[in-house]
């Protein structure tokens, strides 16, 4: 299928970039960004941050302006957005109204009734939202979750295959690049921690109880448990680490906890989607693990770095409750390539395409 990107100049537009090279499915062929990059080839806009190089593939690509009318002139059949939020609703609404499939990692219509927020290994079977939004006439919208989210259901869904969950307290420690390009600039201030995120709390909170809520009748019923969320800023390029702590609906032993991390089995298992590593959850034995300097990248064995969450220093307290820290990607699973595979879930599902 034919690929536009929305946001193409920004961190997770280029993590888009990356993603897309050599796709059996996807050939991303028009790029759009703001007017001021408009009309210049990629790779002479100046603006690739990544530590990687830039694909060639896109280096010579000519950058058109952001709009549904070009968009739709492009001739793309599905469009990913890396669109900054406060710009991405109109603009993403206007494109689907056109018979453009988008898929959006911005938070504009993640908590829309009718849209689903995906995390395939976590939610799979919400993609059905997405067939009834083409059924009622319009093509789809579906989001993947703020990248702190994405780390904690992805978390909390192999504990909640084996219990009940109550409650949960997380607490993040989360890489400047959770800001885009000009997060980077954090970096020059070292040794640093900043305890605010601008609506980073609220959304973990709502995201996560949509995600891992009930579909019935084509709305979602979020889940019963409580989310209560503290967000910060660290000194790390990439690699959103979260301590998180589960209250269940009994007292767990630790070999039953362990064994539902070590034993989880995701809801796309066995699938044939190119971009879900078949170790979407990582347990770590070892003290110390996971680090954001060693394990933002987990995945790369299979060729999809940063694609899988890393789990460790699992612990149960003396009044019943799961402790343990999850780690996530957040420009790679926790943004572009969460998006990429809930496209790769939507057509296989037959949602997009003929």
């Amino acid at each position: 299928m034919k690929a536009g990107l929305l946001g193409a100049t920004g961190m997770v537009g280029q993590r888009f970039i990356q993603f897309l090279e050599g796709h059996p499915q996807f050939d991303l062929e028009a790029l759009f960004a703001s007017a001021n990059s408009a009309k210049r080839a990629y790779g002479k806009i100046g603006k690739w941050t990544l530590p990687t190089p830039m694909p060639d593939y896109a280096s010579d690509m000519v950058v058109e302006a952001t709009s549904g009318k070009a968009v739709e002139a492009s001739g793309v059949e599905l469009v990913f957005s890396a669109l900054p939020s406060a710009v991405a609703g109109d603009i993403e609404s206007d494109i689907a109204a056109r018979g453009i499939p988008v898929f959006s990692n911005a938070a504009a219509h993640r908590m829309d009734a009718d849209v689903p927020l995906l995390i395939p290994e976590v939610n799979a079977p919400h993609i059905a939202m997405a067939k009834a939004q083409r059924e009622a006439g319009r093509a789809p919208v579906v989001t993947n979750a703020n990248c702190s989210t994405t780390g904690l259901v992805m978390g909390l869904k192999p504990l909640a295959q084996r219990f009940e969950l109550r409650d949960v307290v997380v607490s993040t420690y989360q890489a400047v690049t959770g800001a885009g390009n000009a997060g980077l600039a954090l970096l020059e201030q070292p040794f640093n921690v900043i305890p605010y995120i601008a609506k980073e709390e609220a959304k973990m909170e709502a995201e996560a109880r949509k995600i891992m809520g009930t579909l019935s009748q084509g709305k979602v019923r979020p889940a019963d448990f409580s989310v209560v969320a503290s967000c910060a800023r660290v000194w790390v390029r990439d690699g959103h680490l979260e301590s998180v702590v589960v209250t269940v609906d009994e007292e767990p032993t630790i070999d039953d906890v362990v064994e539902a991390f070590s034993g989880f089995r995701s809801e796309i298992a066995g699938r044939d989607l190119h971009t879900a590593p078949k170790e979407p959850v990582h347990l770590f034995t070892e003290d110390a693990r996971p680090q954001p300097a060693l394990d933002a990248y987990l995945g790369e064995a299979e060729g999809l770095p940063g694609m899988t969450a890393g789990v460790g220093q699992v612990k149960v307290t003396e009044d019943g409750r799961i402790r343990f820290f999850v780690l996530s990607n957040n420009t790679i699973r926790g943004s572009a390539g969460g998006s990429v595979l809930n496209a790769e879930l939507a057509l296989a599902e037959r949602v997009i395409g003929s």
